[in-house]
Order: C-alpha cells, then structure tokens, then sequence
C-alpha cells in the first residue's frame, strides 16, 4: 500500500508557521501515544530554529505503558520536555502548565535580568491530522475555544488562545510532510486514523493490521470478539464478520465491513492498551 496526503492547505499551514515560529518561546508538539515516531513530523525539526520543545503523548490510554515509557525516555534523551496526557478525560492536562514555566525557564529569567516582568509565554501548539489536538486545547483552557472533530483536517486556520495571564497559545492546523520516505510510517498513521480512509483500501489495512496484533499481542482479538484465533488475518477476519453479522445480501460473509469494524475497534481503544512501534525500531530510520 502506498501512503500520500498533502492537500494544498497543508502547504500553506507550513509557510504560515515559519513566519509565526519568530513570535513563539515554545512549541509544544502532540504526538499520539500508540505511535509516538511516526505520530511526529519532521518538518517541526526544520522550523524549530533553536526554541524550546515539549512533547505531549497524547492518548496514553490507549497504548501499551511499557512501550510509552521507553519513549519519554528516548524523547528526554533528545532535549524534549515530554509529559503524558489523555486530552478526552483531561488526564495530565494541568500539569502541562508547569511543563511549559519548566522548558521556558531559561526565558523567564532572561525577561527578569531586563526587568520585563509578567509577559506571557508564547507557545505554539502543533501536531498532524487527528492526534487530538483541539481536544487538548479545549481541555487545557477549559473551555471549547477550539472546533473538535474526528476527521483529519478540521483545524483549518490559526488562532490565538490566551489560557491566562502567563500562557497565549497559537494554535494552527495539524499538518502532514510532503512525502513518506518510509511506508511503514503512512500505514501506522492510517491506522490511527491520520490519513484519510477513502485514501486507501481499508480492507487491505485491516489486514496488515491484523498481521501486526497476530505477532505482537496474539490474544487482543480473538479475546475482544469472543472467537477463536484463527492461523491467518484472512481467516481471522472472517471470524469477525461471522460474529458480528456483517453479512452481505443473500448471506456472504462482508468481509469489507468486518475490516472496518476491526479497525474502528483498533482506534477507539476497545482492544486493549496496543503500541505499535518502539524506539528499537526506528533508531537507524
């Protein structure tokens, strides 16, 4: 499968956020928690330009903890400030105030020497597609300041946000990099949902999906949907469709929706705390 996505306002976002990048003292990125690598643009790297960086694992419900604390490690090991936050229930939300005075201390101090006292931090809020980033925001300010949805791409302009007296944050629109040099990449963002579904057949992602939790957590489907686990994706999926009724006209088997209903399941958690790579296997990428 091949994974390609960068509508033209993409390009513009990314244009718009090396301009805004001189204004901020922070950028604070979310990744996703399941896919904390692939979850991350590398773009941000580029427009960086020397400031302060705090990444927030968001969804940490939803992942294995024993891979995630392998990635703040590898993360702090990097010079990230990195905390963990589940944006939906407001888990770890608040203590990301104190992250933010932590990573700009150096700043505040500075802002003292010159006798410039109580500016407000700025940071900037960044993250692809579907990574709960408005979510977040809404969580953090404590209000719904920001439009939310489930769909890539619904944060479509900038904004400013003034949490409060110490903190304004720019929020801007999630946006992907022009290409995947590695596919593996653009499949785990499909499979969070990151890449848009009429892009690719989710029947076939459904699929890849289910070699990779036939390896890695052998027991999450078949104990989720009360079947037997089954030698291939192939038959497993069928296994699914049968239990759950997906049944086209005249009683065959709906393969197609049994994928889609394994991955909706997948996304929304509903399989259990499931990672989907680990720094050992990114390191040399």
């Amino acid at each position: 499968m091949q994974f390609q996505w960068y509508p033209g306002h993409m390009t513009k976002a990314r244009r718009a956020m090396q301009e805004d990048i001189k204004l901020i003292d922070v950028i604070i990125e979310l990744v996703d928690s399941r896919v904390p690598y692939s979850s991350k643009n590398p773009d941000i790297d580029q427009l960086a330009n020397g400031k302060s960086r705090i990444l927030l694992m968001n969804k940490y419900d939803l992942a294995d903890p024993a891979y995630s604390e392998q990635w703040i490690r590898y993360y702090e090991e990097k010079g990230y400030f990195v905390a963990k936050v589940n944006s939906k229930k407001g888990k770890g939300v608040k203590a990301v105030h104190d992250v933010i005075k932590e990573a700009c201390k150096e700043k505040i101090e500075r802002d003292r020497k010159r006798g410039i006292l109580n500016r407000p931090i700025r940071a900037m809020i960044v993250g692809i597609p579907n990574v709960g980033k408005s979510t977040f925001i809404n969580s953090f300010a404590g209000k719904a300041c920001t439009k939310t949805g489930n769909k890539p791409g619904v944060t479509k302009g900038k904004q400013w946000i003034r949490l409060n007296k110490n903190v304004e944050l720019l929020d801007t629109p999630g946006i992907l990099w022009p290409k995947f040099e590695d596919q593996e990449v653009g499949l785990r963002l499909a499979y969070i949902g990151s890449i848009k579904d009429e892009l690719y057949n989710l029947y076939e992602l459904s699929i890849l999906l289910l070699k990779y939790l036939q390896e890695k957590y052998p027991d999450a489907v078949a104990e989720f949907y009360g079947i037997p686990k089954k030698e291939t994706a192939e038959e497993q999926i069928a296994e699914i469709a049968a239990k759950r009724g997906c049944l086209k006209a005249g009683g065959e088997l709906d393969l197609d929706k049994a994928g889609k209903c394994l991955v909706d399941d997948f996304r929304a958690g509903k399989l259990g705390a499931i990672s989907l790579e680990l720094p050992t296997n990114v390191e040399n990428k």
